[in-house]
């Protein structure tokens, strides 16, 4: 059995959504298919999601009405396009009401994906299943994964087959609770789990994986096969193919992940899988991935090693500043902390001043244009000298290196550059490696 997601450019209009109904009726394995909201049809085009974001910040401005007609039109080209015997225009004047009567962000941002899948439904002649009373969150906001599986487990045992929202679910009071931008990897992976499916399918608009962003690097290599723990590194430093947070859902049960190409059908794709090793992988790296945007925080003090609790306190200034941290390499008179700048933004000044007091510090200066590369593989492990390779690439670019740090699996490499080097040093290290 296979659990297909189809991202946004797959469902962006009719011609997108006959090709999607193509590979599900293909293949009597696809029985379950979750579905985002319409993206992009051309680059000077708006997404479904983004425009219901607009509606809902227009709610109180006036021209709500304005915006949610170009929704309106939207889906109803769709089905106008598909043919279907569907009234759009009840349930889409339904959907108005429900947006203005509930006044909620996170409801209306759902509509897209809720709209595509009673579409996609209707044209496959499937059931439509609602994911807001099946896909549970906490009070406080966060997934209730066990709960998730159960109430899934119970409503597609009696259905066959069926078509599902993305995206969302629902507090325990039932109100719309949507996770982060490209939760639908994620509602698909909880529905790959519940069901016990063999393989998920994440269907998007390119081949799968590669090893570097292709507007970086010139025709990057296809990945043919990752790791859970290799993407998830990958996809968190910004390749952008799947939602990192996917994997959780399905990796305990073993369940592979197969990235596939809606305009592309017959593509292999990249298959994500528990251990790479045990397909054979060979390549010293996976691939290579980077942000731009980050600041360090560097912090001096004479005799820092000897103070019992100086990390502590630290980090615990962080916490009270509500301020997330990526790394925090460290000497014996000097700790750096790694932080992205939009986490700064409005809470520098304050930041500095907690530090300040909470440390006793001898320096304290911000440092920002920062940029993280991470060069990320199993097989780094097993073969020396991968370091010395980095290294060296950048070195004989002339390219600074301001942090390197390792993590303790030896997954992953990192080094900080300044931000005018960024696309420099990822063709560096992409070169260098590029032979393997």
């Amino acid at each position: 059995m296979r659990v297909c997601k189809f991202g946004g450019t797959s469902m962006a209009d009719g011609e997108s959504i006959r090709k999607v109904m193509e590979i599900v009726r293909r293949d009597a394995s696809r029985k379950y298919v979750v579905v985002s909201a319409p993206g992009k049809r051309n680059k000077a085009d708006i997404k479904i999601t983004d425009a219901l974001y607009a509606c809902f910040s227009a709610l109180d401005g006036g021209d709500f009405d304005e915006k949610f007609s170009a929704i309106y039109r939207r889906f109803c080209d769709i089905c106008d396009d598909l043919g279907l015997n569907i009234d759009i225009s009840a349930i889409l004047d339904g959907v108005r009401e429900d947006i203005l009567n509930a006044h909620s962000r996170d409801f209306t941002a759902s509509r897209g994906e809720y709209l595509s899948a009673v579409i996609l439904a209707a044209a496959l002649d499937v059931p439509f299943v609602d994911t807001a009373g099946l896909i549970a969150f906490s009070n406080d906001g966060e997934l209730l994964l066990e709960d998730s599986l159960t109430r899934l487990r119970a409503a597609l045992s009696k259905a066959d087959r069926a078509v599902l929202p993305g995206f969302y679910g629902a507090l325990p009071n039932g109100e719309i609770k949507t996770f982060s931008r490209g939760g639908s990897d994620i509602s698909g992976a909880i529905v790959a789990s519940a069901v016990g499916a063999d393989v998920y399918e994440n269907w998007t608009d390119v081949d799968g994986f590669l090893s570097a962003d292709p507007r970086i690097v010139r025709s990057p290599k296809l990945i043919e096969c990752l790791s859970y723990d290799e993407l998830r590194e990958l996809a968190y430093m910004g390749a952008e193919v799947l939602h990192p947070e996917a994997i959780f859902p399905v990796r305990r049960a073993g369940i592979p992940i197969n990235i596939k190409n809606t305009f592309h059908p017959s593509a292999a794709g990249t298959v994500i899988v528990p251990n790479v090793r045990h397909m054979g992988g060979k390549n010293v790296i996976a691939g290579i991935a980077g942000r731009k945007g980050f600041s360090i925080i560097n912090i001096q003090k004479e005799m820092m090693n000897s103070e019992i609790g100086f990390a502590r306190r630290v980090l615990s200034v962080l916490e009270e500043e509500g301020v997330s941290f990526e790394h925090m390499p460290s000497g014996i008179d000097a700790l750096s902390v790694i932080v992205r700048d939009e986490y700064l933004e409005g809470k520098l000044p304050s930041l500095i001043a907690s530090l300040w007091r909470a440390t006793k510090a001898d320096g304290i200066d911000v440092q920002s244009g920062l940029s993280l590369i991470a060069t990320v593989g199993h097989n780094m492990t097993s073969r020396q000298g991968t370091a010395a390779k980095i290294f060296k690439a950048l070195a004989e670019k002339h390219i600074n290196i301001r942090m390197i740090d390792q993590g303790s699996s030896e997954l992953n490499i990192i080094v900080g550059v300044d931000s005018f080097d960024y696309e420099k040093a990822i063709n560096a290290i992409y070169s260098e490696f590029s032979v393997d």
